[in-house]
């Protein structure tokens, strides 16, 4: 039996799919991921995966992130017996140059398979490497938009399978997805305007998916573009932050300032691949340094603006992000700097929705020894809104009212489900 690779290559929420030229052996004119077969080791087949992106697509390693391996999957046809190999990638670029064994080449959802003339168990491919609810539940690297968009993706996807043969199934993904992440406001917000919008039938689930994940993916950019030119504005040249977050990410990326400093996020210390990503990938000088020195920090390197992303931002105007955050804010307010909250308006929690924080899953990485010690050391705390001096979101500025009104739509996306958000 042939053991073969198929790539799956993400970006922006939309994946590459290739139509087989006539110069291949099998299935000519079919749509397939990136594939071809494996030439040594099937245990080794990721080097035969990123090989075939290189070739066939011209994306290197530099250019694409390994996500997910799949579990092979055996697929007998005319043509002969395979062993499939699933890969999922995410891409920097859409950028792709084909050769001779690709007739053409597009970036689109990935259940369009199931409408085109695919090589055989392609849809079993992408479902082996797609998106699940632990992903949603159990990410703990990403950012909520990040997760929210994985979300959307894994109920469009439900939505598609052949055995979602009614809206309830749906819907019974839906709840599971809402509830898997009760502080990300995001993940809730979308699930339930995708159920909430749709028509009670899983095609129209499926579609509203579709396009609200290209919405919510616009609006993360906006939200940045929105936020870089109220730097621009104020003429902030040097920005502090913390955590990860892709949307400030986005920020600094269209502000472009000249230093960025960056607090290391304890307990897990994620702030400092943010500041390994400053370094590497802008002309910024990263300076990385703890919560603790945050206050000497502001004014020993003359920050001028603080930028944070949410988990949510709750209907009185208060900021859920990373613990620390109110630390920076109180810093911020007393050195005289401006702090902006960025964030996509689907972060804002539904009105009549409580918040409460978590209760430390990250313990063990502040005291692991034996002594009778409690550990306090939430992951998530709410920033009080008199220390935001603005929430910046797609369609700009939102005031206290603002927010008060977005709630209120969400609460509305929510009331679908009798069992409330």
């Amino acid at each position: 039996m042939a053991h073969v690779v198929t790539c799956f290559v993400r970006y922006r929420g939309r994946v590459l799919l290739v139509r087989r030229s006539d110069s291949v052996g099998t299935f000519p004119g079919r749509w397939d991921g990136v594939s071809g077969y494996v030439e040594g080791d099937p245990a080794a087949a990721e080097d035969d995966a990123r090989r075939e992106l290189r070739e066939e697509v011209g994306l290197g390693d530099g250019e694409v992130e390994l996500v997910r391996v799949g579990a092979p999957l055996d697929a007998s046809t005319a043509e002969g017996e395979f062993t499939v190999h699933p890969f999922l990638f995410e891409a920097e670029t859409a950028e792709t140059t084909t050769n001779e064994e690709v007739a053409e080449a597009e970036w689109t959802d990935p259940t369009t398979v199931l409408e085109r003339e695919a090589v055989p168990q392609l849809w079993e491919a992408w479902r082996r490497v797609a998106p699940t609810l632990p992903t949603v539940r159990e990410d703990r690297t990403h950012g909520s938009a990040w997760i929210a968009a994985r979300a959307l993706e894994t109920l469009r996807d439900a939505a598609a399978d052949d055995d979602a043969d009614d809206w309830e199934s749906a819907a019974r993904t839906a709840r599971k997805l809402r509830d898997a992440r009760p502080n990300m406001a995001a993940v809730s917000n979308r699930v339930n305007r995708a159920i909430a919008t749709a028509e009670r039938t899983p095609e129209s689930v499926r579609e509203r998916c579709v396009t609200l994940l290209r919405e919510s993916i616009d609006a993360t950019d906006a939200a940045a573009a929105n936020a870089a030119e109220r730097l621009a504005d104020s003429e902030a040249t040097t920005l502090a932050t913390l955590s990860r977050s892709g949307t400030v990410r986005a920020t600094v990326a269209e502000s472009d300032p000249e230093a960025v400093v960056v607090a290391e996020s304890r307990p897990e210390r994620e702030g400092v691949g943010v500041a390994e990503w400053v370094a590497s990938e802008t002309d910024a000088r990263a300076t990385l340094t703890t919560e603790a020195a945050l206050p000497t920090a502001l004014s020993e390197l003359d920050v001028d603006a603080a930028v944070v992303g949410a988990d949510a931002v709750l209907p009185d105007g208060r900021v859920v992000n990373k613990t620390g955050t109110t630390a920076l804010a109180l810093a911020a307010r007393e050195a005289g700097v401006p702090l902006y909250a960025v964030a996509a308006r689907d972060k804002v929690r539904p009105a009549g929705d409580d918040w409460t924080a978590d209760e430390g899953e990250a313990s063990d990485a502040v005291y692991d020894g034996t002594e009778s010690v409690s550990v306090f050391a939430p992951t998530f705390e709410a920033t009080p809104a008199d220390l935001v001096d603005a929430v910046v979101t797609e369609t700009g500025l939102e005031d206290a009212d603002d927010v008060r009104r977005i709630a209120e739509e969400h609460a509305e996306n929510a009331a679908w489900d009798e069992s409330g958000p």
